[in-house]
């Protein structure tokens, strides 16, 4: 099969791995306010997923200093909820038993954001259909920041209890410190599609034509690798072992950290690390 430098159909982002000083308080709220479940917890992890599916790793190293204000990581992780029954509940516990720091229409997916304990951003969201997307002319997500009628979100909630339908990591959202060498790494080498530009200070990237799996921003001017902690890792699940295998082939030799049949350890720019794993990963 051909290379055509871009991620397969299929890839999706995969877990979050975070370092964290207080493992209680901060599973804690990712079950309580996300409504994430704990599938393990051994020696200082702990890791929660739904349906089934690990999202969430949580690191416990009670030594490591709090996020420098330059440093590069997380600006949030966005997961994604099935319906706006379930973003309404979604509401109902971020009000309830923590605090909202934001709510955005952007016109393909209505947000809501808040941070976990240990501040590292959080957004949960559900996507418009596919139809309803408007497009710009040319013929990207005409994607917005608009502000979110929480009345009406209000309106439809059950209590903050669960509703059908399970969370998933919908997307990543990264503050670097280069927005060029961002781009030439997770665009040019890694082969996702950028999908929108904001001025020079941010891009959305995805594979194939969705808004976004990845976004990149300069907005806070960080400017120093990432070191504390906050975000350890992240992942993204390709289809098969052949996929993996030419992801690793064009990756520069200077990012790749291991390889395996199952998984690719990649260091990218500001030493963020991501994985490349087959879907049994």
């Amino acid at each position: 099969m051909n290379d055509d430098g871009r991620l397969p159909a299929g890839t999706h982002p995969g877990r979050v791995s975070l370092t964290v000083n207080d493992l209680d308080r901060v599973s804690g709220f990712y079950t309580d306010v996300v409504g994430l479940v704990v599938e393990d917890r051994e020696n200082g992890r702990t890791s929660l997923g739904a349906g089934g599916r690990t999202l969430l790793e949580l690191h416990e190293e009670s030594e490591t200093p709090e996020r420098g204000e330059r440093e590069a990581g997380l600006f949030h992780t966005a997961f994604l909820v099935p319906s706006r029954e379930a973003l309404a509940g979604a509401l109902c516990r971020i009000e309830a038993r923590w605090r909202l720091t934001g709510a955005s229409d952007h016109l393909v997916s209505e947000a809501l954001y808040t941070r976990d304990p240990e501040g590292n951003g959080v957004e949960i969201y559900r996507d418009r259909e596919r139809s309803e997307w408007p497009e710009t002319d040319d013929g990207t997500p005409g994607i917005d920041t608009l502000p979110l009628d929480l009345d009406a979100l209000r309106s439809l909630e059950h209590g903050g209890e669960p509703v059908p339908g399970e969370p998933r990591i919908g997307h990543l959202h990264l503050e670097v410190s280069s927005l060029d060498e961002s781009k030439a790494f997770y665009a040019d080498d890694l082969g996702l599609n950028v999908r929108q530009a904001v001025g020079n200070s941010a891009l959305f990237l995805a594979v194939g034509d969705y808004h976004h799996h990845l976004a990149l921003n300069t907005w806070n001017g960080r400017s120093e690798p990432r070191r504390g902690r906050g975000l350890a890792s992240f992942a993204l699940v390709v289809p098969n072992r052949e996929a993996l295998g030419r992801i690793e082939s064009r990756m520069p030799e200077w990012s790749i950290v291991s390889t395996s049949e199952t998984v690719l350890e990649l260091e990218g720019p500001d030493g963020i690390r991501l994985s490349v794993a087959t879907a049994d990963y």
